[in-house]
């Protein structure tokens, strides 16, 4: 089954030289934009949130937009794609071959996970291994004439369904012997799962030879990125820009949560990058507790002043007895 190239570039509308802040911006001001939960149309606007975190999945990530530089600048996005050589110990994840002792050729693609076959193959969970290990270790050519191979991959999962949980329609599509199969299976994603937590739907892999039991479907989640959060843990990391007098003065600020907004209260005296935790406004774990939220004070200097406000300045300046480099 053929994979389709990605432009990830394109996906982020950034040159091939953006600098990781261009990409960063990029990334934020389209997820904001296509949020199923601001869009009208959502169903559109879910399937380009999750085309663009793909993107900022690789491209956010200076080994991953390394590896995928060196895929090459003549690969047209749309068309069958040949990786260079040299990528095959890349070829995992997504399209994974079985086969061994008294099994059929089997090459395994899914869909409904919010990663497409491309992301998979180069950079997903399972991306480079040879076999997938049960119970702690990598079964043996024996164990595989009787049972059939487990198969793994990622699924994106938003910080909505983190709180809430929910249940995804997954396709895996597997090629046996040049006949294609699509299967359809309902996965539930539990509330509090957390990134890189494997989800097992059991008896969806690889199916058994000679009666074996099939094997099982792994699919590692991976926390889609926000506009505005960024996630620790069970924390969320929300950076809030503020005036110089707020910080020197003090103020009652606004802030979101994934669950509505709530208020703050800045301190007199606050420092560029002081952390302001909120109890219990985080991401729940699994056994219902809950992360915090950290709000990181971001000072922000207005690059132009009218005369009047450049003369209050220039008087502050002039009374003030505060010495910054003493």
């Amino acid at each position: 089954m053929a994979l389709q190239y990605k432009d990830y570039y394109a996906s982020l509308g950034v040159p091939k030289t953006a600098t990781d802040a261009d990409i960063k911006k990029a990334f934020r001001k389209l997820a904001r934009e296509y949020h199923p939960d601001v869009a009208t149309d959502k169903k559109k606007a879910e399937e380009k949130f999750k085309e663009i975190n793909e993107a900022y999945e690789v491209l956010g990530d200076a080994e991953k937009r390394k590896r995928y530089d060196e895929l090459g600048a003549d690969w047209k996005g749309g068309g069958d794609f040949r990786p260079p050589p040299g990528w095959e110990q890349f070829a995992g994840g997504r399209t994974r071959r079985g086969g061994g002792a008294g099994h059929p050729a089997y090459e395994f693609q899914f869909g409904g996970t919010g990663f497409s076959d491309f992301f998979e193959t180069f950079f997903g969970s399972a991306a480079g291994r040879s076999g997938f290990p049960r119970g702690g270790r990598f079964a043996t050519e024996e164990e595989f004439a009787a049972r059939g191979r487990d198969i793994e991959g990622d699924i994106m999962v938003t910080l909505e369904e983190v709180i809430r949980g929910s249940v995804r329609a997954v396709n895996v599509k597997s090629e046996v012997d040049g006949e294609v199969r699509t299967k359809t299976f309902q996965v539930k994603i539990p509330a509090g799962v957390g990134e890189g937590q494997r989800l097992r739907i059991a008896g969806r892999g690889e199916a058994g030879a000679g009666g074996g039991a099939a094997g099982d479907l792994f699919l590692r989640v991976r926390i889609a990125k926000h506009p505005d959060f960024e996630v620790e843990s069970h924390n969320l990391i929300y950076e809030a820009d503020i005036a110089p007098w707020e910080a020197v003065l003090g103020a009652n600020l606004s802030v979101p949560t994934l669950e509505g907004r709530v208020n703050i209260k800045i301190p007199p005296g606050t420092q560029n990058g002081q952390k302001l935790r909120v109890r219990g406004r985080g991401l729940p774990d699994r056994e219902g507790a809950h992360g915090d939220l950290i709000v990181v004070t971001r000072i922000v200097v207005p690059q132009t002043v009218t005369e009047e406000e450049r003369k209050l300045w220039e008087k502050l300046a002039s009374e003030s007895n505060f010495k910054p480099r003493d």
